[in-house]
């Protein structure tokens, strides 16, 4: 017999018309912070960022497509990784559906990982993916924008999601099964972070608009929106979830 709290429908009704009302108020200030990120300032890119991608060497304004919007999504796939971050691969499950819906938006989606191209096309084939995603293996483009470190920022102690880590003590971080799963060591795993960037593209110039890290990437984590919706939300139990294609190999 289940010890969750029942009742009737009327209590039920009761409880969940109070709910709907802090939906509504969460609804409403999540629409106000939307209208502060696109009033932050635009900082123009001087800085001239090459991709390899799948039509050849591009320029961060050639990944606008003509376009005149860009959001990146900064995919954990380091060069030596053996397999991009689960984590990263259960969120761009969600891409190929809404990239479409957002070229007809003017806005354009890419993946972005320091991976060469070679290893990334093999894993975007594998997964049955469809979205661009491009290397930026040799470029500056992943430090600059705080998804990429090196072994001596790691020692120091990283600046991530807008505030300074500690410095890396191996195994103290959790990250050992997930780096395990992308074929790598939990130093070399960590040394890649996740994020969002958005760009736009007007008079010929570009400029960064915004970035979100960390937990700030979780409203694009489309099953974590379902699953707070389910009976016992989320019900994280260590790394209960796999790449789309292993949940039979478990």
């Amino acid at each position: 017999m289940t010890t969750h709290k029942t009742g009737t429908r009327e209590e039920w009704l009761t409880a969940r018309l109070a709910l709907l009302e802090a939906e509504k108020a969460l609804t409403r200030r999540s629409d106000e912070v939307a209208e502060l990120r696109q009033q932050l300032p635009w900082v123009r890119i001087d800085k001239n960022y090459r991709f390899d991608t799948q039509e050849g060497s591009a320029s961060l304004a050639d990944l606008f497509r003509g376009r005149s919007q860009l959001l990146v999504y900064h995919f954990m796939f380091g060069p030596d990784y053996k397999a991009g971050c689960p984590s990263c691969s259960a969120i761009a499950d969600g891409f190929n559906g809404i990239a479409v819906h957002l070229a007809n938006h003017d806005v354009t989606l890419w993946a972005v990982s320091r991976a060469p191209l070679d290893k990334l096309q093999a894993y975007r084939r594998r997964m049955e993916w469809t979205f661009p995603w491009a290397s930026s293996f040799g470029s500056d483009f992943n430090p600059d924008f705080s998804v990429g470190f090196t072994e001596q920022q790691q020692r120091d102690g990283i600046e991530y999601n807008y505030r300074r880590e500690q410095p890396w003590n191996r195994g103290s971080d959790g990250t050992t099964d997930i780096a395990a799963m992308a074929g790598t060591d939990p130093a070399t795993f960590t040394r890649e972070r996740p994020g969002v960037s958005a760009f736009v593209l007007e008079d010929g110039a570009v400029y960064h608009t915004y970035s979100a890290y960390s937990r700030g990437v979780d409203g694009l984590w489309s099953m974590y929106q379902w699953l707070d919706r389910a009976p016992r939300g989320r019900n994280e139990q260590g790394m209960w979830w796999r790449r789309h294609d292993e949940y039979d190999k478990r």
